[in-house]
């Protein structure tokens, strides 16, 4: 799963059948991780079978813990004898999920070491805010050398304001606060169903978590958790990023499992396209309602469209008449994955100006977050290197929209993300092979 890997795709043909959606990977790998901060066992169950799970098992069982995967999607999670504070470098740059830790760690031992993060290069994601909120909560951490280092008795509540509504760092304070003394309150915290979905699994486990409407989430400190068993909700990604295959392609897809809920925004953008769905009891058909047009849209945090959905909307609109506008307000460098599709064939421009309806935080540097896309644009197959995991399926969605054959090298980023995409393709009427 860490290995390089090429997907062969034929395009032409529209998606059409049913696939089920897959567990949500922004929920799956916080969940493992909330796991340790009880000697029970935890089970987690719509657990999928991908790439940045698999990193976040193996980090947990570098600890201590024991990660056993039980039928198809189920994971068991048992973490009563951590032997170790000190996450290996080896997992530094592979995810995120290492600045996780820390909250686990600290409660249950008092310190924590934990190396330098990664990801994908879609822009500066500092973890200054994980470590400025530890400090607040009683840690002392300094940097030595690549790896943080952090110590403390037992964290205690405060009040903690966020510059901006992170995900990764409302995680962190979740992660570290419910076993704190006392009461922490987050002011502007992110709220995306992910979040929610972890709140309800430490709700389960004993923690008092209360999510105001103002996004603001005040966690009263417990003296311990216990284990508990949660299902976790779809992939709201996954389910977004098949719909806009779909509607580019002229195909007609049913998603079993898709939740209408955590698709709002998207489902009002994509119907402003021309793209049509049908919400049924057990998931969400999607096909194209007629002639696709242009549009203008922002990414921006929960409730509004999420910057996880832009880079298979923009495939989707080079296929759309006139000239639509995206404004990414999320992170300042995730266009560079266009190069690739002009070469296709698609008119895109990049911009370093906000031309969005409002102005956001990176209107004053030179960051290429505004894109033009000029449709509708027959695009060619050829040969692409995939930069990263969200880029990495707009890719594959644009290989199956074009004529001709692609070579999509660097297939394990996608396989970090989405499970069983070749066979997903392939039981949609795709022609995609892993080579």
């Amino acid at each position: 799963m860490y290995l390089m890997a090429t997907y062969r795709i034929e395009g032409g043909a529209p998606l059409s059948g049913t696939i089920r959606a897959s567990g949500a990977k922004n929920a799956a790998t916080k969940q493992i991780v909330a796991a340790l901060l009880t000697d029970e066992e935890v089970v987690l169950h719509n657990v999928p079978r991908i790439g940045d799970v698999a990193i976040t098992a193996d980090v947990c069982r570098a600890l201590g813990a024991e990660v056993e995967w039980s039928g198809e999607s189920s994971v068991r999670v048992r973490a009563a004898n951590l032997r170790t504070v000190d996450v290996p470098v080896a997992f530094s740059g592979l995810n995120r999920i290492p600045v996780l830790l820390f909250g686990p760690l600290l409660h249950r031992h008092g310190r924590a070491s934990v190396p330098l993060v990664g990801g994908d290069d879609i822009g500066a994601r500092p973890i200054d805010f994980h470590v400025d909120n530890l400090r607040r909560l009683g840690a002392t951490v300094e940097l030595e050398g690549a790896t943080w280092r952090a110590q403390a008795r037992r964290l205690k509540g405060t009040l903690i304001d966020l510059p901006y509504p992170s995900v990764g760092a409302t995680e962190s304070v979740l992660l570290a606060s419910c076993l704190a003394e006392g009461r922490t309150v987050i002011r502007n915290a992110a709220v995306e169903p992910e979040i929610v979905d972890l709140i309800l699994l430490l709700q389960k486990m004993g923690a008092l978590i209360a999510v105001e409407v103002d996004r603001t989430i005040v966690v009263e400190g417990v003296g311990r958790l216990r284990g508990a068993e949660h299902r976790i909700l779809a992939d709201r990604i996954e389910v977004a990023s098949f719909a806009a295959a779909a509607v580019a392609t002229d195909g007609d897809i049913f998603i079993e499992g898709a939740e209408q809920g955590a698709i709002m925004a998207f489902l009002n953008a994509l119907r402003r396209v021309g793209g049509e769905f049908d919400v049924r009891a057990d998931g969400i058909r999607f096909y194209r309602g007629g002639e696709l047009t242009a549009v203008a849209l922002e990414t921006d945090v929960h409730p509004g469209f999420a910057t996880d959905w832009q880079q298979p909307f923009v495939v989707l609109l080079t296929q759309a008449a006139g000239l639509s506008v995206i404004h990414e307000t999320v992170y300042e460098r995730r266009f560079g994955y266009t190069a690739e599709l002009r070469r296709m064939g698609a008119t895109i421009e990049i911009y370093n100006t906000c031309l969005g309806a409002k102005a956001c935080r990176y209107r004053f540097g030179d960051h290429p977050h505004s894109a033009l896309i000029q449709g509708p644009t027959p695009l060619r197959g050829t040969g692409m290197q995939i930069p990263d995991l969200r880029a990495g399926f707009s890719y594959l969605i644009a290989a199956l929209v074009a004529r001709g054959p692609s070579l999509v090298d660097g297939a394990h980023y996608v396989e970090r993300g989405y499970s069983s995409i070749p066979e997903k393709i392939t039981r949609l009427g795709g022609r995609c092979e892993l080579v």
